[in-house]
């Protein structure tokens, strides 16, 4: 119960805390996301179509009443032959008597009757059992509605993240394309005035190929990333914030026992898995229930009105009257084609599939809160490489362009050294945004993901330039 009240303080945060910006940040999207989201909103009429399943359970415990009314319009004409019991004036016997004109029924009289029924379960463990099976099963309905809304979290940054990271690829390989465009011509010109083979022209015109191609391909990639951003929220984001320079880049805050402690403590999986055994405890205990003798109370009251029928002035039957009744009713089950041991069968297999659920969902926290651990610490150790490659590379292009003045080195060294360059800038960009993704995730998987988060990420975006 504690993992729910928690659950539903988070998303009433979230709900108080994200407000439309002016401008299209992660906040502002992700605000969007929560409700225009289908499949969010697919899984919150799914929770709320399975809670109902509490309120069928608890109905079973509840009193039903009933009120019935009926009204019978009678129009019959004569017969051939029609045969009364008329009583003997004299004796008093009843005699059958044959009457040759029907008088027994007049078109157009009425019978009236209405009554109220109620229905009480006085003893009936098996409905008790099935109200706590189904409130364990609506918890754990809950924390998955709950994962739902940490994973449109994950999907949004994503997606928000992804079209940072292609932007970035795309401004540096329009840089590659202006450099190497540059490097043609230039070479071009040397070549004219006899400096450099013809050769060189070549090699210069391939890089310069290679980096326009990559440049048209990275331009689609971008547009896709847009349209994935689009699906979530409805609408277009055509300008969005991006993340700064200065963006801290640090290990994980606490060890990896702490983050397996917060993870055992409030993933949702796991949460949700202990829910759903609950639920199959209380159903086994349902279904050895139904063997149990059951008590029910049941009362009425009507009020019937019936129309007279009479026969040469006489009356023979008709009237109102009040009918009233309460009855106790015991059943006792003893054989009903083996369904009752059966799904008590049922009921135990379900039990040990929970059981095993379980156990399972805890070995792949283990393994996965470790792997997240360790991919965010080695983030950091990347970034920093990445970092000095991209230094190394500088480094590395600038001796060999001057080489190249000189005539130590070819144009092929000088596009594999800006060729590399390059490539450091693209792996460097990676690097932060799998950062990013990657600490999200993190929390995420320890189950201690919050809006919070994604307003102090929010606050090292700025506007593009």
């Amino acid at each position: 119960m504690k993992r729910i009240v928690k659950l539903v303080g988070i998303f009433t945060v979230w709900n108080l805390s994200l407000s439309p910006s002016f401008g299209d940040d992660l906040v502002t999207i992700l605000s969007l996301a929560l409700e225009n989201d289908p499949a969010l909103r697919q899984a919150k009429a799914s929770y709320l179509a399975n809670h109902e399943t509490v309120v069928q359970s608890r109905s079973a415990l509840l009193p039903s009443f009933g009120l019935t009314a009926a009204t019978t319009r009678l129009t019959s004409g004569p017969t051939d032959s029609i045969y009364v019991n008329i009583p003997n004036p004299i004796t008093g016997e009843l005699v059958r008597t044959r009457v040759a004109e029907d008088h027994s029924f007049r078109p157009g009289v009425n019978n009236h009757n209405w009554g109220i029924g109620l229905n009480q379960s006085v003893v009936n463990l098996s409905n008790w059992y099935n109200l706590r099976s189904a409130k364990a099963s609506d918890q754990a309905n809950a924390v998955n509605l709950a994962a739902q809304e940490q994973d449109l979290i994950m999907r949004v940054s994503m997606a928000y993240f992804d079209v940072l990271r292609a932007q970035e690829l795309l401004e540096t390989n329009l840089q590659e394309e202006e450099a190497a465009l540059t490097s043609l011509q230039q070479t071009q010109q040397r070549e004219a005035v006899g400096l450099v083979a013809i050769t060189d022209v070549y090699d210069a015109q391939a890089a310069y190929d290679l980096a326009r191609n990559t440049t048209i391909l990275q331009r689609d990639i971008l547009q896709s990333r847009y349209e994935a951003l689009e699906a979530l929220t409805g609408q277009a984001h055509p300008e969005i914030e991006i993340l700064r320079e200065d963006f801290p880049i640090i290990e994980v805050d606490g060890t990896l026992r702490d983050w397996e402690n917060q993870a055992d403590n409030n993933n949702l999986a796991v949460a949700a898995a202990e829910f759903n055994l609950d639920a199959s405890r209380e159903n086994l205990k349902a279904r050895k229930s139904d063997h149990l003798p059951t008590l029910d109370l049941s009362g009425f009251y009507g009020h019937i009105v019936t129309a007279p029928i009479v026969n040469q002035g006489i009356q023979i039957f008709g009237g109102a009257t009040d009918r009233s009744s309460l009855a106790l009713s015991l059943n006792i089950p003893i054989y009903n084609g083996g369904v009752i041991n059966s799904r008590r069968r049922a009921a135990e297999y379900q039990l040990i599939a929970a059981r095993e659920s379980l156990e399972l969902t805890k070995r792949q926290l283990t393994q996965n809160i470790r792997n997240a651990y360790r991919r965010v610490n080695t983030d950091v150790l990347v970034i920093a490489q990445r970092q000095q490659s991209i230094t190394s590379a500088q480094s590395a292009l600038d001796a060999t362009e001057l080489g190249a003045e000189v005539g130590t080195r070819n144009i092929v060294e000088v596009l594999l050294a800006r060729e590399n360059l390059y490539r450091a800038l693209r792996f460097y960009a990676d690097a932060r945004f799998d950062y990013v993704i990657d600490s999200l995730v993190l929390k995420q998987v320890a189950g201690v993901l919050n809006p919070q988060d994604v307003i102090n990420l929010n606050e090292w975006l700025r506007e593009g330039g």
